[in-house]
């Protein structure tokens, strides 16, 4: 990966921004990051698709929740207009490896997949 990709740049920033509460709280903000087709495999073994986790993030988010925190976030543009991502993320007490697809759209870099695989940090 070269040092400086404004793709793979543009799509952490993205990513970060919802792992926020400001943003997770906020049905318009997220559904403005996400993908028309977006789903999502949680750490919880659901499936998601782009409502559902819209209305799960606006209903279980507030506004003195805290950021997720997440480490070792890198990516790669594997395409022109797809970069991957992956990171670990705390929260509450449980630790996630996350992947995932960002696609460019007309409307900017989307997210298209998201996966969380819980992990203990006895298993790493």
């Amino acid at each position: 990966m070269p040092e400086h990709d404004p793709a793979v740049e543009s799509a952490i920033d993205r990513e970060l921004a919802l792992l926020t509460p400001e943003v997770r709280r906020s049905p318009e903000r997220v559904g403005a990051l996400l993908h028309p087709d977006f789903h999502e495999f949680g750490a919880s073994g659901r499936h998601w698709d782009r409502a559902a986790i819209i209305a799960s993030l606006a209903e279980t988010t507030d506004s003195d929740s805290r950021p997720v925190a997440a480490s070792g976030m890198r990516g790669v543009q594997l395409a022109p207009d797809l970069v991957h991502l992956v990171y670990d993320t705390e929260y509450d007490g449980s630790s996630a490896h996350r992947s995932s697809l960002w696609r460019r759209t007309d409307n900017g870099w989307l997210l298209y997949f998201h996966q969380a695989t819980p992990f203990s940090e006895r298993a790493t």
